[in-house]
């Protein structure tokens, strides 16, 4: 099984957490399309998603499944969605594709989080992955000034601007021994939309792709 397949298992796997008439919180990424592709056989029981980009929007409508606004939605039943790297508690580093901080949104909303990956994603220690923060375009400097005071490596991702208007800092080069305290100090600067750790609100199930097929991992 190649990683492709991987996630493909992995997304099709979270089918069996939908909740027939109730909406749904949809992600980003390449394995979050396998699953919006999965939904397509399942169109009749899905009243709407809330997506996380306008690329997962785009691709949801395509299959016939419409997109509701979260102010209008209320609690949502599931959020599905993918994840650069997720350790043994669930907590994971996601904002490879640039949708972090409405993705923490849905996630927030959400009763239950199930994230999909292959299983080249679990870690012992998160930060091998570079850990994006989005930030308001004014405070690029001083957050990279911060970041770097915190140890971390920051770049500045080249000619992307978020959904939300906001650009991305990469950093690289920490060992995210503490999640949750790593996510409290970077959230709090000021000028930062949103950091792309999920610790506070991290997975409740992970499912996992690999060779043996698709692995349920719950938190330790």
């Amino acid at each position: 099984m190649d990683q492709n397949q991987a996630k493909k298992a992995a997304a099709e796997a979270a089918l069996k957490y939908l909740v027939p008439g109730e909406l749904l919180g949809v992600g980003t990424g390449s394995t979050v399309n396998y699953f919006i592709d999965a939904l397509a056989a399942h169109k009749q029981d899905i009243p709407g998603a809330v997506s996380s980009s306008n690329a997962s929007t785009e691709r949801l409508k395509k299959i016939g499944i419409p997109v509701v606004e979260l102010n209008e939605a209320g609690t949502l039943s599931i959020y599905v969605d993918g994840a650069d790297e997720a350790d043994k508690h669930l907590r994971l580093v996601k904002g490879g594709g640039g949708a972090l901080t409405r993705e923490k949104i849905v996630a927030a909303a959400s009763r239950k989080f199930i994230c999909i990956a292959d299983e080249s994603k679990l870690v012992p220690v998160l930060g091998a992955f570079p850990l994006p923060v989005e930030v308001i375009p004014m405070a690029r400097s001083y957050v990279a000034r911060e970041l770097v005071r915190l140890g971390g490596n920051p770049k500045l991702r080249e000619g992307f601007v978020t959904d939300n208007g906001g650009l991305i800092l990469d950093v690289s080069g920490l060992s995210i021994i503490d999640p949750l305290k790593m996510e409290t100090e970077i959230g709090l600067l000021a000028g930062v939309i949103s950091v792309g750790l999920f610790a506070h609100r991290g997975a409740d199930v992970l499912l996992l792709g690999g060779p043996n097929g698709v692995r349920e991992v719950l938190p330790e």
